[in-house]
């Protein structure tokens, strides 16, 4: 990966259910558009219960039914480092980015939070909510929740990731 490639990590509570959903999105997004060597998307979990484990299957099977790969999903726990290491940081919802910014050290880095639906001029509410005490469907309905506002986020950054090209403009 680039020195100069654009860092956004998605964070949700366990790391096992939607943040590795948006990454997952994400990534797959920056690939299709032919910028995936210029935006690295990671995830993790505000919590350390799951820490190493893969998604939750439930997860793995809602992106396989869309077409999307997350079975090398490990999960972590965000650190002090990720907003060193990253240019935004994407809370799948309110409680997450509060935690975030009472771990935020510096007026930069809780510049750098951002809730992921806040990217989604249609989204109802603020909060993509947890599929963990749900069903099969509810994990669908979260994946599409978090396609469309990835989407969004994805066509707000694509100008400034796109490489410039040569000339005049």
């Amino acid at each position: 990966m680039p020195s100069d490639a654009f860092r956004v990590v998605f964070v949700c509570t366990g790391n096992i259910c939607r943040s590795p959903m948006a990454e997952v999105v994400f990534r797959h997004l920056t690939t299709a558009a032919g910028l995936g060597d210029r935006v690295a998307a990671a995830s993790a979990g505000t919590g350390d219960w799951h820490v190493g484990e893969r998604a939750d299957a439930r997860t793995i099977e809602a992106l396989r039914r869309r077409g999307y790969d997350g079975s090398l999903h490990r999960a972590r726990q965000f650190t002090a480092s990720d907003f060193r290491d990253n240019d935004l940081v994407v809370a799948l919802d309110r409680t997450h980015e509060r935690i975030l910014a009472s771990w935020a050290r510096t007026d930069e880095d809780r510049d750098k939070i951002a809730l992921l639906l806040s990217f989604d001029p249609e989204a109802q509410g603020q909060d993509v909510p947890d599929p963990y005490y749900d069903d099969d469907a509810a994990f669908d309905e979260v994946l599409g929740m978090i396609e469309r506002a990835g989407r969004a986020l994805f066509r707000q950054l694509e100008p400034a990731i796109r490489p410039r090209s040569g000339g005049l403009p």
